[in-house]
């Protein structure tokens, strides 16, 4: 994150399932919008009621674009990090316009109100020779010799 940018995390809803789209070059982009919610307790009424909702249109790229539309969808319960972004337009009639947007660098599922079960994409890992490795408990050249731990 750049200096003077406005970070901001989000827990909320999604209100439809992200939008994927690609840019001219090939970059992903996925659109979608998070409503977060504040519950109030009513001392009155003694129970919990809904506050006023808040609606963040959001903007992933690339890999975590493609991510977040094979993962998530309308109604997921999200946290978002990112950082506040203001576009500016004209209309076709010359008026202008202005809208904020967060970019999000990172968004998973909350776990808070339900279970999620994740399938790490992780690169390949290369395993160094049995002789170059020293955790390597297998090689007998890093066998420990009486009661000496193999490190």
């Amino acid at each position: 994150m750049s200096f003077g940018e406005t970070p901001i995390t989000v827990i909320g809803n999604l209100t439809a399932d992200p939008e994927l789209k690609f840019t001219e070059g090939g970059a992903a982009l996925a659109k979608f919008t998070i409503a977060a919610t504040p519950r109030v307790f009513d001392r009155e009424s003694n129970q919990w009621k809904d506050g006023n909702a808040t609606f963040f249109r959001c903007a992933a790229w690339r890999q975590l674009a493609e991510h977040t539309a094979e993962s998530l969808a309308k109604g997921s319960r999200v946290v978002a990090h990112g950082r506040i972004r203001q576009h500016d337009w004209k209309t076709d009639q010359g008026e202008n316009r202005s809208m904020l947007v967060m970019e999000v660098d990172e968004i998973g599922a909350s776990i808070r109100f339900t279970t999620v079960t994740i399938n790490a994409k992780r690169p390949a890992q290369t395993t160094p020779a049995a002789g170059d490795d020293a955790w390597n408990t297998n090689a007998s050249a890093s066998q420990p010799k009486g009661d000496e731990p193999p490190f």
